[in-house]
């Protein structure tokens, strides 16, 4: 009797433990494509935020240059990206967008949208998608604090390399009262983008127009011809 009760027991345990497990898979898989494309949603509304219309002919959310490979570790990007290129009517490129992810947040990754000018000036930075603290951490969110508009027109040169963290630390940037950490990480993330563009200036501000911006530009003209 006693085995018999034990051997059921074990039964139920294992036909819970398979309904949890396919109810998690489930629930992973139907919410999983709304979360990455409302992460889009923010990313495309946040690149016009960076660089406005007024600033590009182009179509920026498509003109895009595939970020190598060896960068991506130092970006923070598992899976790669591709950085958004804005240019005039002469082909020439002014600004760029470039994703990046801090892992350091207090409560987890940061992603983030760093928008550098030709100059090496930085455009405007946007934070896409976080998990800091109400109230504290999530001041890097443009929605809950101007703290971002802190970096526009800041770069290795201004404040210096050297002074690229946050006041408690020895540097040129606020924190946040009662939090330091995600902050720090933001400041930290956004000079590695400054230092990849520095190092690869040349290449990325005479990338080619991407194919599926040809695409998309050819497009009415041959709906037009037919």
């Amino acid at each position: 009797m006693l085995k018999r009760s034990i051997g059921g027991n074990a039964a139920i345990l294992t036909l819970f433990a398979l309904v949890t497990a396919g109810t998690l898979a489930i629930t992973q898989i139907t919410t999983r494509e709304p979360i990455e494309r409302a992460i889009r949603e923010a990313s495309a509304r946040a690149l016009l935020e960076i660089i406005p219309v007024e600033r590009h002919s182009n179509d920026l959310l498509v003109d895009t240059y595939p970020i190598p490979k060896p960068y991506w570790a130092l970006l923070g990007l598992s899976d790669g990206g591709d950085i958004n290129l804005a240019r005039e009517p002469d082909g020439q490129i002014t600004a760029v967008i470039i994703p990046t992810v801090a892992p350091d947040g207090y409560s987890g990754p940061i992603r983030i949208l760093v928008g550098v000018n030709r100059d090496g000036t930085i455009a405007g930075v946007r934070v896409t998608n976080h998990s800091e603290t109400p109230g504290l951490g999530d001041k890097v969110d443009l929605k809950k604090s101007d703290w971002v508009l802190s970096f526009n027109g800041k770069s290795l040169q201004d404040p210096g390399r050297d002074m690229w963290k946050v006041q408690k630390d020895g540097g040129a940037f606020d924190q946040f009262t009662g939090a330091t950490i995600t902050p720090r990480a933001v400041v930290n993330q956004v000079r590695k983008v400054l230092d990849f563009v520095d190092e690869h200036h040349e290449k990325i501000f005479s990338a080619p127009v991407s194919k599926r911006a040809v695409e998309v530009e050819q497009a009415p003209q041959d709906s037009e011809n037919k």
